[in-house]
């Protein structure tokens, strides 16, 4: 008797191999089960193929694709390649059914050629913050956008007082951590990652990313501003009191305003951090390039030149005997760019880190880096009002005053009707009874 080893591909030749003289039962029932035995692989193989079985064995991110040329290769768990026909022996067992060992997802014994068409599945970085971020950008939000306004009113006070251009410099970049904290920590981190869930359509997001990108150049660029006004009125004093007017100034501060409204319309196609499971493309790569440059390395730069100028200069002064005092305005100077060159420092290596060693959505190290970057430097935009508390005397007075302003009309409305308050300064000199 003829031993019959299966194959797919000859086995609908398999009188031409065993010739129809030599036939007999025992060879005829082999042959019968082996035909029954390939219809029923092909069938069920082609079954698995189907679309519409596939959701229900396999979750959609674990479907693997299954070639035609897998299945009839496949060993069995111990791995013998000719058990299909024969029995443990190497004999024929014409009265027993055959077996047919089929694959399994969950099979321990799997070739390494079907192990090589199921796709590595990359898990996403689970959020280690939890709402600690959303909490933090709560009491930011409740503390820091008061505080701002009241800035901001103190601000224009000395500004409309003064004319300085100082002020007018300070009053445009208050302005700009406004938008910033309306645009990004309330819509951006609360409405949309933490209330909506990051469900926002998808152009609205990138409408919203053109305004957030333009607000943070709008800030880091009038910081150049107020940095080059300083620059020049300590080492080109002339020069600046010839060329420093208010009109001249509000024209600086629309030029950059716009300029910054038109940078952050590129934005527009920026592809955010948490929804990069890909490597970046060339687009993308630009995109977070030119933030990096424009927003942090090149005002980093700027900086470090005119104030190290700035410093040079006042070590001179002292040295040739003149009173080398820091004045406010540079003080301020000094501690809004020393603060934003550290508060920015760790967002921008993040940034840089996610693009070329490990991307946020795989490492939950650099998920939690992200979110503790983008909270410290968002902490840049409630720090300015402590800061100037701190430096300058008269912008403690006019915030004492905006304060008593806005307090004395609320008093005066609580008092009962028919009373009237009483001066504090009676006109001198009026005899008791007389008329004013």
């Amino acid at each position: 008797m003829h031993k019959i080893q299966w194959d797919p591909t000859s086995l609908q030749d398999i009188t031409a191999v065993l010739g129809t003289e030599a036939y007999t039962e025992e060879d005829k029932s082999i042959v019968s089960h082996a035909q029954k035995s390939q219809h029923s692989w092909f069938s069920h193989s082609r079954w698995l193929r189907s679309p519409q079985h596939l959701p229900s064995l396999f979750p959609r991110c674990l479907r693997p694709p299954i070639p035609s040329s897998s299945f009839p290769r496949v060993r069995g768990a111990a791995g013998d390649a000719d058990r299909e026909l024969r029995g443990p022996s190497g004999k024929a067992t014409a009265g027993q059914p055959r077996v047919t060992l089929l694959p399994t997802p969950n099979s321990s014994g799997l070739s390494q050629e079907f192990e090589s068409h199921w796709p590595e599945i990359p898990e996403r970085s689970p959020c280690v913050a939890g709402v600690i971020p959303v909490i933090y950008y709560s009491v930011l939000l409740g503390l820091g956008l008061p505080v701002s306004l009241l800035t901001a009113v103190a601000l224009g006070r000395l500004a409309t007082r003064t004319r300085k251009p100082s002020y007018y410099y300070l009053l445009a970049l208050t302005a700009s951590d406004i938008i910033i904290q309306v645009v990004i920590v309330f819509a951006g981190f609360l409405l949309q990652g933490a209330l909506l869930a990051r469900q926002v359509p998808q152009v609205v997001v990138r409408m919203a990313n053109i305004l957030e990108f333009a607000a943070n150049h709008a800030s880091v660029w009038i910081a150049i501003l107020l940095t080059v006004d300083r620059y020049t009125a300590l080492c080109h004093p002339l020069h600046h009191r010839a060329a420093s007017s208010p009109g001249r100034t509000r024209r600086a501060i629309a030029a950059v305003l716009s300029a910054a409204l038109l940078t952050g319309i590129p934005f527009y196609w920026w592809l955010d951090v948490w929804r990069d499971a890909d490597s970046p493309s060339t687009l993308d790569e630009v995109l977070k390039w030119v933030h990096c440059l424009t927003v942090y390395f090149i005002p980093c730069g700027v900086f470090l030149v005119t104030n190290s100028a700035i410093i040079h200069r006042l070590r001179r002064r002292g040295q040739s005997g003149l009173q080398a005092r820091v004045g406010k305005s540079t003080a301020i100077l000094l501690g809004i760019t020393t603060l934003f060159t550290l508060l920015w420092a760790p967002r921008v290596f993040v940034m840089l880190y996610h693009m070329y060693v490990a991307p946020v959505h795989r490492d939950w190290r650099v998920h939690l880096a992200l979110d503790v970057a983008n909270m410290v430097a968002m902490l840049n935009t409630a720090v300015n009002f402590g800061l100037y508390c701190f430096v300058s005397k008269t912008f403690r007075a006019t915030v004492r005053q905006v304060i008593h302003d806005a307090y004395l009309p609320c008093t005066l409305a609580s008092q009962p009707e028919g009373m009237v308050a009483k001066p504090v300064i009676e006109p001198p000199g009026l005899p008791k009874g007389a008329e004013v």
